[in-house]
């Protein structure tokens, strides 16, 4: 343990009640490092003079005297018409900085308008609360979001002068109807983004495009609103902020605001030697129960305390762990804790967000949902349990912390996560390095293609709209295949959405979530319980599986991901459930490669395909009770990966004899995906992995890490650019677990999908050794190049996997079934045995040899459906592998056939299939050929328009009809009398058109 800086304080008592009987087993102390953030003082400034008089005297009864330098200098930039972003820490007071403009902007004003945006519900309606707190008049300001009733709306569109919603209603709702808008769009001078930092990725290149099409329509109404963004620290703010809308922004970063201080440590939970995971493998204490009991004790201590937790189950059980806790103690302490996350209903999050304001709950185990939520003022501690991927994340968690005069605590837990494992052990790479720059690319046509069919559909796409808004050359491509697809049609003027039925944004969804949300339902009462991520029920509500909602477990009776609903009912099991899935992937193009020695590394798009095919039933303590059957549907993703293939000679030099390979390479690439978050700002869940002794398109044994959304979001790109750091912090991690032969704080991880077996017990670090080696002093260099010999040819034989659940093995290479080994490891049942090392080769620590078997490892996110996006890969390489690590939860549903049947309903990057899927608009024919691959992947054709019935079709059928009747007999005809004539009524004049006056 390391002490930087101390300095007594709340956060250091804090500590110590903590600590007390936290030890293990062997009596060591789970501390491994604590540093004092030493208190900050303000720098206040005078108000503007444009400020008007009611707003600081407002402001001033909320107890703002004065604001900070940083505010008054973005709201001077805001006040001018520049768009800026301010990025500063937390609770530095960043929506003053856009309060102040706007504000004074609706009094100057009276008929200008505003919009305000944030990723979570929980931020909007917070900052809803703030204003209406300052009590000023003639601003009406309003909801727009799901959980706004319908006569809501309404008055928002009609009367509100500033709306706060979020990116999905502006999708959905407010775009495609800006007809129904043009008065506020008209009169919109300010779009506010706030939290902009969690706009990266996937998510970031879609709400990228959302505000292009949102200026765009402002633009065909007359105005030019200013953009003020508000982020947590960033690398490079500005220029973040300039691919994120499109403009030039420029950025305040200097924080002068006040800070108390806090007190941050470094948690790393002991081993248990009575007990065993996984194969034998060591097994740390949970990083949720250590939190449960910190939380618990912090609550004993009248300490305001959130506890951040990876996972919705995470945090239930969190709650629940710490609730017991406290019964032993204090039964009156029970009710003053409970659970945050997303999924629960709206009346639910408003009650729980109200207890927090007001101090009913002194403790919540909540998920990342309160990291941009509530503004919880006073807390005296947070507890993260499990680094949240990313530096900038973390100091949004503790941020939440300090806010009080006294100093807070911050605690990181570590995780069985090689992350965590480095983290705790080099504090410099989490204390004092700098935060990460986020990551998006407008340009991904998976993301783009569907935002330019919406974009047509709202307005006619003309040339100058494609080269300024949408970036020119990528979009000409995309529409090009859009075009040749009939999702759209060319005109001389510009790009038509060929349908007025149809709107393509309500198949989109931009969170990136594939085939929407499923709702999960009580069977016996018909109550709906919550919402689970389309992509991920297969692995977390298949049936079998446990579902935990606010302390009560219940059981999935059925899945129906067409209709979106999973049953269940109550129940009380004492086990836990774990998918298993199996994988392939294909290697579609090489777009970089280098070669250093007998080491090549190359970066490019691959083609994944998996299946969860049996969950596992788990005891409290990690024993596998049984395994079970599933059959759930394929899930394909096209995305993009790095990967680098090692000649055997080098490996023989680097101390990996032959039959050692294939573990190696696995932990290897293990620690390598929990490990690139460092470099990249991304989550572990966010990419994915494979590797394999043999790759057939390499020829060599190679390891593979790629993206988890279509066409990749940049993460893979990243690794490549920085290979060599990488491997190296890959190494370190490895080396510093303090574990004999391997773990999940290493090279183990806890959501593998063969279960870790088989393994082996040496020489991972060995190989990231040497390969960090190869690039070192040159981790940037990049030298594109042709592709490496034999990668020009037919298509490998695909290997189908064997449908005989997790246990069923396929050869590597020779693409047959059932060899009894592989690379002198048993394939079926006779897998070797743990080894443990001796002390002093403790740091080559285990690993497990990876082969190529049916239950894979899945290690990474949900991706997105990509049946919108224009699969146009000229010099396409079709070379087929396997995949040894896949997302967690599964990629979205493969269909066979052609997506959507309506006109444009299939175009979205994401959530396109499944949604039109349980609209009942998915033709049901088969498709054969090459037709195959193109149904999953490119945007599907619209159908033509019914034909129009006649008049007589139209008519209304009689409820009761009568029965056929017998012909008439033939009428005699009678003599004319003839007809008195009437005379015509005159036609009136009408009335002149006004002047101008149009039809």
């Amino acid at each position: 343990m390391t002490v930087a800086n101390p300095s007594p304080g709340r956060g250091e008592h804090l500590l110590r009640r903590v600590l007390a009987g936290s030890g293990g087993p062997d009596g060591r102390s789970p501390l491994r490092h604590v540093e004092h953030l030493p208190p900050r003082a303000g720098r206040p400034v005078p108000w503007p003079e444009w400020v008007p008089a009611e707003l600081r005297e407002a402001l001033r009864a909320q107890g703002v005297l004065a604001p900070w330098r940083h505010q008054v200098e973005a709201a001077e930039l805001a006040t001018g018409g520049t768009d800026v972003v301010v990025a500063t820490g937390t609770a530095s007071g960043k929506s003053l900085a856009y309060q102040l403009p706007v504000l004074a902007r609706l009094a100057a004003e009276p008929r200008a308008t505003a919009l305000y945006l944030s990723p979570t519900k929980a931020l909007a309606a917070d900052q809803l609360r703030a204003l209406d707190a300052l009590g000023l008049p003639d601003v009406r300001p309003a909801p727009f979001d799901g959980d706004t009733p319908t006569e809501a709306r309404d008055w928002a569109r009609r009367y509100s002068r500033w709306i706060f919603s979020n990116p999905d209603m502006l999708h959905r709702s407010v775009l495609p109807r800006h007809s129904q808008w043009a008065a506020f769009l008209r009169r919109l001078r300010f779009v506010v983004v706030d939290e902009c930092h969690t706009y990266r990725g996937v998510f970031g290149s879609h709400v990228a495009l959302l505000l292009r099409r949102l200026l765009r329509i402002c633009a065909r109404y007359g105005s030019q609103p200013t953009v003020v963004l508000a982020s947590a620290t960033v690398a490079e703010p500005a220029e973040f902020a300039r691919r994120l809308t499109g403009r030039d922004v420029v950025a305040v970063t200097e924080d002068s605001s006040p800070n108390a201080g806090r007190t941050v440590a470094l948690w790393e939970p002991p081993l248990l030697p009575e007990l065993e995971g996984e194969n034998g493998a060591p097994v740390r204490r949970p990083a949720g129960t250590e939190a449960a009991r910190m939380l618990a004790d912090l609550v004993v201590e009248g300490a305001r305390t959130l506890a951040f937790v990876r996972s919705r189950r995470g945090a239930e059980v969190t709650a629940l762990t710490a609730q017991r806790l406290l019964a032993d103690v204090d039964p009156g302490l029970v009710g003053r804790v409970a659970a945050y996350r997303g999924g629960y209903l709206p009346e639910e999050r408003r009650a729980l967000e109200a207890g927090l304001v007001h101090g009913r709950l002194l403790g919540v185990a909540t998920t990342n949902a309160l990291e941009l939520g509530v503004d919880i003022a006073g807390l005296d501690a947070v507890v993260v349990a499990g680094f949240p991927g990313t530096r900038a994340s973390f100091w949004q968690q503790s941020g939440r912390a300090g806010r009080a005069d006294d100093e807070a605590l911050v605690v990181l837990v570590a995780r069985d996560d090689p992350m965590d494992t480095y983290l705790v052990h080099h504090p410099e790479a989490l204390l004092g390095a700098p935060v990460e720059g986020c990551v998006l690319d407008p340009a991904n046509p998976y993301v783009l293609a569907p935002h330019l069919a919406c974009a047509a559909a709202e307005l006619p796409l003309t040339v100058a709209d494609v080269e300024g808004v949408f970036g020119g050359g990528p979009a000409e491509a995309v529409l090009a295949g859009l075009v040749a697809d009939g999702v759209l049609r060319k005109r001389p003027t510009g790009w038509y959405w060929p349908s007025t039925r149809e709107r393509p944004a309500d198949s989109v969804d931009i969170r990136g979530s594939g085939i929407g949300q499923v709702a999960v339902v009580e069977g016996a009462t018909g109550r709906m319980l919550g919402t689970v991520d389309g992509a991920s029920a297969p692995a977390t509500v298949h049936p079998g599986a446990v579902y935990l909602h606010r302390g009560e477990s219940y059981l999935v009776d059925d899945l129906d991901l067409e209709a979106g609903v999973a049953v269940v009912h109550p129940a009380d099991p004492d086990w836990r459930t774990d998918a298993r899935s199996t994988a392939d992937v294909e290697v579609a193009r090489v777009l970089e490669h280098r070669d250093h020695g007998g080491v090549r590394v190359s970066f490019g798009a691959v083609t994944v395909t998996s299946q969860v095919v049996a969950y596992q039933r788990k005891a409290p303590d990690g024993t596998v009770l049984a395994t079970v059957p599933l059959d759930m549907p394929e899930q394909v993703l096209q995305t993009r990966g790095v990967w680098y293939d090692i000649d055997e000679s080098v490996l023989a030099d680097a101390g990996v004899p032959h039959p050692r390979v294939p573990g190696a390479l696995h932990a290897a690439e293990h620690a390598a995906i929990g490990l690139l978050p460092l470099f990249a700002i991304c989550d572990r869940w966010d990419v994915g992995g494979m590797s394999t002794a043999l790759h057939p398109h390499t020829g060599r044994p190679t390891v593979f890490v790629h993206d988890g959304h279509p066409g990749g979001a940049g993460f893979a790109e990243r690794g490549h650019a920085v290979l060599a750091r990488w491997l190296t912090a890959t190494r370190a991690a490895i080396r510093d677990c303090e574990c004999l032969a391997g773990c999940p704080s290493c090279v183990q991880s806890p959501k593998c999908g063969n279960g870790n077996v088989p393994w082996t017990s040496r020489e991972p670090s060995s190989c990231s050794t040497w390969c960090s080696k190869r690039w070192r002093g040159r981790p940037d260099s990049r030298a594109p190049g042709p592709p490496p010999a034999g990668l020009v040819g037919g298509r490998a034989g695909r290997r189908r996997p064997i449908r005989g659940g997790a246990g069923s093995g396929v050869g590597v290479g020779d693409g047959r079934a059932g060899p009894t080994a592989v690379w002198g490891v048993p394939v079926r049942g006779a897998a070797s045995r743990f080894d443990r090392l001796a002390p002093e080769n403790r740091h080559q620590v285990g690993a497990f040899a990876q082969v190529d078997h049916q239950g894979l490892s899945p290690i990474g996110p949900a991706p997105t459906t990509n049946a919108a996006a224009v699969r146009r890969a000229a010099d396409e390489i079709p070379v087929t592998d396997r995949t040894h690590n896949v997302p967690a939860t599964p990629p979205p549903v493969r269909t066979r056939r052609p997506p959507i049947a309506a006109p444009g309903a299939g175009i979205t990057g994401s959530g396109g299939v499944g949604a039109a899927r349980a609209r009942g608009r998915v033709r049901r024919g088969p498709v054969h050929g090459p037709d195959r691959c193109r149904a999953a992947t490119a945007v599907s054709r619209p159908a033509p328009p019914p034909a129009r019935p006649s008049r007589r079709a139209r008519r209304r059928p009689r409820r009761h009809p009568s029965p056929p009747r017998s012909p008439r007999p033939a009428r005699t005809p009678r003599p004319c009398r003839g007809r008195r004539a009437r005379p015509r009524r005159a036609r009136r004049g009408r009335r002149p058109p006004r002047p101008g006056a149009g039809r």
